[in-house]
């Protein structure tokens, strides 16, 4: 089978669009004829590309993977049109990182920074979702690196390589409003206060409620997110308590306008890039892990 790139155009537009609809105005088709192209596309892929949502179009997971090969396909097409009529570009090599939902946003970027300085001119593509599918991706090859605060799970039947970028302890930050009230003996004053906690399936929940038991402290429980933005944004407003990675206290207080309680060391929180190469070899991966052991988790 060859894939019928003008139906691949089409399904590509209609992606980006959202809607036939949208797509079919942009393309002057009428919404019989783009239906009618992906419908053919669908049946020599033997997959099916789109699913209804209300009046709209969400992408399957298949959909999805035929996305990400229409980016490329359609994105070096327009780089060879503009090379054949005298343009000069300059070749830039994809980098390609799943980013388990979980992770604070902050540590990816700085995860992340020491890529972009590399001679090479780099373009991140980063995509955030459950650590399941992700390495199911890299499993494919859609993905050259996974992010993850755990290492790869054992009963996961993938091929794939977890190596320990760094490790750290949690602080816990809060308004100055909320400081003052509940004042300067930490851990202590962790007891009745408000407190905004990572969900239960980040790899730091269990040991940060173990710390709490162990300290014999009761906080009020009073959210719990799997978006790490989400919860500093909730803190930043004054909602509660809540933690971060100690090696970025500086940065997150000088960000959400927060002041740190404490540190807890001994709530540990560990880093992981896992690849499908037991060594690094990818310039943009080795970057990172050699700037992670070297500046980032350098106090560990």
């Amino acid at each position: 089978m060859m894939i019928n790139y003008k139906q691949l155009h089409y399904f590509w537009q209609v992606a980006r669009a959202g809607s036939i609809a949208r797509a079919s105005k942009q393309l002057d088709l009428t919404p019989q004829t783009l239906s009618g192209q992906i419908g053919l596309l669908e049946s020599a892929l033997e997959a099916t590309l789109f699913r209804r949502v209300g009046r709209g179009l969400e992408l399957t997971e298949a959909g999805r993977l035929a996305l990400s090969y229409a980016d490329e396909i359609f994105e070096i097409g327009a780089e060879l049109e503009q090379v054949l009529s005298g343009g000069v570009i300059q070749r830039t090599m994809q980098f390609r990182v799943g980013i388990a939902d979980v992770m604070a946003k902050s540590i990816v970027y700085n995860l992340l920074a020491p890529a972009m300085s590399l001679a090479e001119p780099i373009k991140i593509i980063c995509r955030e979702d459950k650590l399941t599918r992700l390495l199911g991706e890299l499993a494919t090859h859609r993905l050259d690196l996974v992010l993850s605060d755990k290492p790869m799970p054992p009963e996961m039947d993938v091929k794939g390589y977890s190596t320990k970028l760094g490790e750290c302890g949690v602080s816990f930050f809060a308004t100055v409003a909320l400081a003052e009230r509940y004042g300067k003996n930490f851990p202590a004053n962790l007891n009745n206060a408000p407190l905004l906690l990572p969900s239960a399936e980040t790899a730091i929940r269990g040991r940060l409620m173990r710390w709490l038991a162990s300290h014999k402290l009761t906080p009020r429980i009073v959210g719990e997110f799997d978006d790490s933005a989400l919860k500093k944004a909730f803190g930043q407003a004054g909602a509660g308590i809540f933690t971060g990675p100690s090696v970025i206290a500086t940065e997150i207080e000088r960000q959400f306008g927060v002041v740190s309680l404490g540190q807890a060391d001994e709530v540990v929180d560990y880093y992981y890039a896992i690849t499908v190469e037991r060594r690094l070899s990818h310039p943009a991966v080795k970057a990172i892990s050699e700037a992670a052991q070297r500046t980032l988790f350098s106090g560990r």
